[in-house]
């Protein structure tokens, strides 16, 4: 049995992007229809919320300070200390109905973001990679873009379209940020929609799964070992964190329920017994 902690009071419409900060020893999210960046410090229990001007999809830390936000119209830096944004650019050929969602990080500080049709979730989406040199797409034909994240040694990215109830892998290149082709990894039946994801020390998967009300946990082979059931309805990403990142973070949604439960779009915190990897920081 495993004792799901809630962390805070927020209650968010959709709540994403849950990344932990050593430095600070804080999580950071996103309420993509908030819309807001909150981030919880572990020291004071306190949460910061920070209002942003448009929907944001996902965020990372920086290797020169603050964060990525992947706001709807932009990819922008995000100083929470000033609440200064600078918009880094956003890719040509995208349509005003289309928002960023997932975004993650690889290895060697890339950022990989999906976007998708907010509306009608037309299979119009992309999934973008960005580094010094520019942002460019690497897939389309994406509904709704979850579950990036990297194997411990970088040669494995995962990745989903939640639509397809399937995670994918794709052999990786950490030198080239280039991907191969992509082979079903789990198909998930019956637990729900692949939402946010990420990688233990072990190389095993956590996948929230959104409408399902759980979270697992899939070895290198695909197989799910661990299920752990929630008090939310619609989990949506999950993290490592705390001191010796053994705590498992997860957020989660209210949107689209009738009757949304006491947990539903909170955040939680879960001791899983084993431990995660650090988030990578965006290189620039």
């Amino acid at each position: 049995m495993f004792e799901v902690k809630r962390i805070g009071s927020t209650i968010d419409i959709l709540g994403e992007g849950t990344v932990w900060c050593p430095e600070e020893q804080a999580l950071y999210w996103v309420d993509i229809k908030g819309p807001h960046v909150r981030r919880w410090t572990m020291a004071t229990g306190a949460v910061a919320t920070w209002d942003m001007p448009e929907s944001v999809g996902s965020l990372a830390l920086r290797r020169d300070g603050g964060l990525l936000v992947a706001l709807r119209s932009s990819i922008s830096f995000f100083d929470p200390e000033t609440s200064r944004i600078e918009h880094v650019g956003r890719p040509a050929g995208d349509g005003p109905d289309m928002r960023f969602n997932d975004g993650k990080c690889d290895r060697q500080g890339r950022f990989w973001v999906g976007t998708m049709a907010d509306t009608d979730h037309a299979k119009r989406g992309r999934l973008y990679r960005l580094d010094a040199r520019g942002c460019v797409a690497m897939l389309d034909g994406i509904g709704i873009p979850n579950s990036l994240c990297w194997s411990p040694d970088g040669r494995t990215m995962y990745f989903a379209d939640s639509l397809t109830y399937a995670q994918q892998a794709f052999d990786y290149d950490p030198r080239t940020g280039e991907i191969g082709a992509g082979r079903v990894f789990r198909t998930v039946e019956n637990a729900g929609a692949p939402d946010g994801a990420t990688v233990d020390a072990a190389g095993h998967v956590w996948t929230a799964q959104y409408l399902g009300a759980c979270v697992t946990r899939s070895d290198p082979a695909g197989r799910v070992v661990l299920t752990i059931p929630l008090p939310m309805t619609q989990p949506t990403c999950c993290a490592f964190g705390g001191p010796d990142l053994a705590t498992l973070f997860v957020s989660s949604a209210t949107q689209n329920l009738a009757a949304p439960q006491p947990m539903d779009g909170a955040l939680v915190a879960i001791e899983v017994g084993v431990r995660g990897l650090p988030e990578p920081r965006y290189a620039g």
